[in-house]
């Protein structure tokens, strides 16, 4: 325990001595000199206490595990145990997918995060014209249960935490793996994972949306739902800033839309009259990390704060777990070049760590050859190992926030807070998020800031090493790149063929007719959608039926 009068004490102490370092550093001019960051703000050359004036420990930093969590969600952060480890992966069929799962866990990896094809991301199934060309190509394709069962086939769904990366159709991936759990009898109260399910940024950032905002809102309402009375350990959203980063957002903005969405989300849940201090435990985010350290780990710190005060002073949120911003970091992947691959192990490890310093609760490290195609064994292992090297041989898991209290962390995260915060302002004012999606706004935001980094690029204001400055002549002709064979798009349709042959079609009618008339009341969705995927029901027939009820959305124009 602390004494909180002897930190009162400090405190006073140190405002006296602010007064005398504000004096000393008027001798130091050179500290003035500025520069902007990828952000748009500017960095100082040198920082002292002058760039946290009125800085109080207590109210802006705290203890980890309480209140506002600047230092973390956890009292005793990786102390106790490690972020989760996990491999974001899927190619092909099923069973090429299981068996790269398979291997990940043999080589220590701590939870699953699976990769879903473009069709199974947008609701058409193998066979469907639509999805021509695309199958298991950016992931594994999933058509039915049949196809969920070979692809966690021997992994007992007790024993390892999921993540799923899916939107549009989150609520049936999710049905299926209940179903797949309850057939190796694991009930799903004992299921721990997450589904992304945040369709918003697919609006904003990604394109991988079926449904018009409205009716993909009540989806994700329902889904809350249901887990928050089923499923006490699954995250049912996974509210994602990474493709808001990836599509070329600052570290300001993807902070800003991530909250923003989020805002939203909490916003639908408490009208559907759900009580956000219950559902606010398991919300979860899910952010990038890119190449400029000390921004990237003030960032996180800035997300957490921020997110703490927005449920506690915005929502009324009483209970301090809902106030907690876990997350799950992914590298960024569009920092990886294709020029000079093995620099990006480089590129990696910087912002693996980068996570770890800020607190992540969960961790994916990409691999150096994914700018060439889809990653190899060798360089998985190489990518999950990296994670391994950072917990258990740097020592920086030793400490918690140990970068907590540095001039330049608190002033960068302070002031990542303070301008995330004005572009919440800004779209409170426009009506919300949904309505700032629709009018384009957000869109555009991120759209500029991605010109003005290729612009800066292009100019060699900001270097890209092996890509404007000390490039190599090399043949990556000769590089190992793994390739999703042509065949397999057959074989997955005559899967396909045969299943909807055998399964009780009568049966598939029934329930896909009773997906459409819950779509088309008030009722969750999610037992209905259970009930279809258990009759074998297919991704794009149950998508179909919503469809039918709900409708298409048509993107924004921006002008």
């Amino acid at each position: 325990m602390f004494d909180e009068e002897k930190l009162k004490e400090i405190e006073t102490k140190m405002k006296d001595y602010e007064e005398k370092v504000k004096k000393a550093v008027e001798r130091f001019p050179e500290r003035k000199s500025e520069f902007k960051s990828t952000s748009g703000y500017e960095f100082r050359r040198l920082y002292t206490p002058v760039d946290i004036e009125g800085f109080n420990y207590l109210e802006d930093l705290g203890f980890p595990g309480s209140y506002p969590f600047t230092r973390g969600v956890q009292p005793t952060m990786y102390r106790a145990r490690f972020w989760t480890m996990r491999q974001y992966a899927g190619f092909g069929t099923a069973e090429e997918s299981n068996k790269r799962y398979k291997y990940l866990l043999e080589q220590g990896q701590m939870g699953l995060s699976v990769a879903f094809d473009l069709p199974t991301q947008i609701g058409y199934d193998s066979d469907d014209p639509m999805a021509e060309g695309e199958v298991g190509k950016v992931g594994v394709a999933i058509d039915s249960l049949e196809d969920m069962e070979v692809l966690f086939d021997g992994i007992p769904l007790d024993k390892v935490s999921t993540s799923m990366t899916i939107n549009s159709t989150a609520s049936i991936l999710l049905a299926m793996y209940i179903a797949v759990a309850e057939k190796q009898g694991v009930p799903m109260e004992k299921l721990s994972g997450t589904i992304q399910n945040d369709i918003l940024k697919e609006y904003i950032a990604r394109g991988t949306y079926i449904f018009p905002p409205q009716p993909s809102m009540k989806i994700i309402t329902d889904i809350f739902e249901f887990c928050s009375k089923n499923m006490p350990k699954w995250n049912p959203i996974s509210i994602s800033g990474y493709h808001i980063r990836e599509a070329g957002s600052t570290a300001v903005q993807e902070v800003a839309f991530t909250l923003a969405d989020a805002i939203a989300y909490v916003e639908t849940a408490i009208k559907a009259g759900l009580d956000p201090n219950v559902f606010g435990r398991r919300l979860s985010f899910f952010f990038a990390a890119h190449n400029n350290f000390l921004e990237e780990i003030a960032k996180f710190r800035a997300a957490r704060r921020l997110w703490a005060k927005i449920m506690k002073e915005r929502f009324g949120v009483t209970n301090e777990k809902a106030m907690m911003l876990r997350f799950h970091t992914q590298t960024g992947g569009s920092t990886l070049t294709a020029q000079q691959p093995l620099n990006n192990i480089i590129r990696v490890t910087l912002q693996a760590l980068a996570a770890v310093l800020g607190g992540t609760q969960s961790l994916h490290t990409n691999s150096y050859d994914e700018a060439l195609g889809l990653p190899t064994e060798e360089s998985v292992r190489i990518a999950l190992r990296t994670q391994q090297i950072i917990a258990y041989e740097s020592g920086v898991a030793d400490t918690i926030d140990p970068l907590g209290g540095s001039y330049v962390i608190e002033s960068l995260t302070n002031k990542i807070e303070e301008e995330a915060m004005k572009y919440i302002e800004k779209i409170d004012a426009m009506g919300g998020m949904v309505k700032a999606i629709e009018t384009g706004y957000v869109q555009k935001e991120i759209h500029e800031s991605a010109y003005k980094m290729q612009l800066s690029i292009e100019n060699e204001e900001e270097i890209i090493v092996g890509v404007n400055k000390f490039q190599i002549e090399e043949d990556l002709s000769q590089k190992e790149v793994l390739k999703v064979k042509p065949e397999l798009e057959e074989k997955q349709k005559a899967k396909l063929k045969k299943l909807k042959e055998k399964r009780d079609n009568e049966k598939v009618k029934k329930v896909l007719l009773s997906v459409k008339k819950a779509a088309s009341s008030d009722e969750n969705l999610m037992p209905y959608i259970i009930e279809a995927v258990k009759s074998y029901a297919t991704v794009g027939e149950i998508s179909n039926a919503l469809r039918e009820v709900f409708g298409e959305y048509t993107e924004t124009i921006i002008i």
